[in-house]
């Protein structure tokens, strides 16, 4: 059985993790796979059943720069991450090494990859290199100057380690142009798996929490904040809606925060919540939620929005809640919202009164429709099998 090897690095939510974790689930059914995960540990996240996983020591981003996750020292995380990554390497010998997002984004983890990729290219073996891209990247308005040099840079790298780029995009929605303007410079296939939603068949065990919330007596809205280091103030302004809506309509709240949401934060919305309200931190069976929900009020991240997709559910996303990821949320949920999948709400929309007015009117709406490729992570396995199988047969 062929072997890859599945860097992927999460530096503020946990996007990155899901939909990564996704796509090594339907790779195990062919290959033997080691997930290198080099993010803070959530508690209550479930991977594939047999899954390899190997840890790197976790670091996050704040204020745009890395830190390590435990407070030491940065630079020594840093050598023993490189060093570690190497070890994997060398001991899994893998058949294909997939890097999630780099050299498109996360070029401060250079220190760590570019080593990772020069060893892969020396390898006596054949092995692979493959970009795993999610559907947006470079959102910011740089400047010409500034962009033509970041492509510069990412088709250098590109065109000297890789042989597949797979973008997590339904080209009929999003293609990687738009973005990225170099794409006729890249010497490698691009190949458009669509989008990544999480599988039918991928269900956790429902905690005792779980199995009491899922059977609600009135109509339920799910509202959730992706990781959590951002998205309070969606979550605040829900909890003021609750108060307004008691008198119109029956109604349960379910709100969570995201793991990395600030403990003071999270005590404040807890302390708020009614008896209409929950407020948990976690669940590993938010698709559950949704699918059973009347309504989901939400941050726009990737994964969310494929669980948004995957289940049909009336949904109202809040863009704009970071500063960092408003351009890549903006840019999907407009474009959906364009398509009458969903309706986007901005910071003005968020005052108490408009925000119920809006959920009221958001309930009467019907299911949502839509026709996108939601089998990225089964499309990215077959597309992986022959890439292996062209370079067996090439050797």
């Amino acid at each position: 059985m062929k072997k890859i090897m599945l860097y992927c690095q999460y530096l503020a939510g946990m996007g990155h993790l899901v939909r990564s974790a996704e796509i090594s689930r339907a790779l195990m059914s062919q290959f033997q796979v080691c997930f290198v995960n080099g993010g803070q540990p959530i508690a209550g996240f479930e991977f594939p059943a047999g899954l390899e996983v190997q840890y790197l020591p976790p670091i996050l981003e704040e204020a745009g720069k890395l830190k390590a996750a435990d407070g030491s020292s940065i630079e020594a995380v840093k050598e023993a991450r490189k060093n570690r990554l190497l070890e994997i390497f060398d001991q899994f010998q893998p058949d294909c090494l997939m890097i999630e997002c780099f050299p498109f984004s996360k070029h401060k983890l250079k220190f760590e990859l570019v080593p990772l990729l020069d060893r892969a290219k020396a390898s006596p073996r054949s092995v692979k290199v493959v970009c795993s891209l999610r559907d947006l990247i470079m959102t910011q308005n740089f400047e010409p100057e500034v962009l033509e040099k970041r492509c510069d840079k990412v088709c250098d790298l590109i065109n000297h380690y890789f042989d597949l780029v797979m973008v997590h995009s339904d080209p009929q929605l999003v293609r990687l142009e738009e973005q990225f303007p170099a794409v006729d410079r890249l010497n490698c296939e691009v190949f458009y798996t669509g989008y990544v939603a999480q599988a039918e068949s991928a269900r956790s065990s429902l905690s005792a929490e779980d199995k009491t919330a899922l059977h609600p007596h009135k109509p339920m809205i799910v509202v959730s904040a992706g990781g959590g280091r951002f998205g309070y103030e969606l979550l605040d302004a829900v909890i003021e809606v609750s108060q307004i809506l008691e008198a119109d309509i029956p109604h349960a709240f379910q709100i969570f925060t995201g793991p990395f949401m600030a403990d003071e934060e999270v005590e404040s919305l807890q302390k708020r919540a009614s008896k209409n309200v929950v407020v948990r931190r976690y669940t590993a069976n938010l698709n559950e939620y949704m699918r059973q929900a009347d309504l989901s009020i939400s941050l726009g991240g990737y994964n969310t929005t494929m669980n948004i997709l995957r289940t049909r559910v009336r949904s109202l996303i809040f863009p704009e809640a970071s500063e960092e990821q408003t351009g890549e949320q903006t840019i999907r949920a407009e474009k959906l919202a364009a398509k009458g999948v969903l309706q986007v709400l901005y910071r003005d929309d968020l005052q108490p009164d408009r925000l119920a007015q809006t959920v009221l009117n958001a309930l009467q709406q019907p299911p949502i429709a839509h026709n996108f490729d939601l089998q990225g992570a089964a499309r990215s396995t077959v597309r992986l099998q022959e890439l292996l199988n062209e370079s067996a047969i090439a050797a």
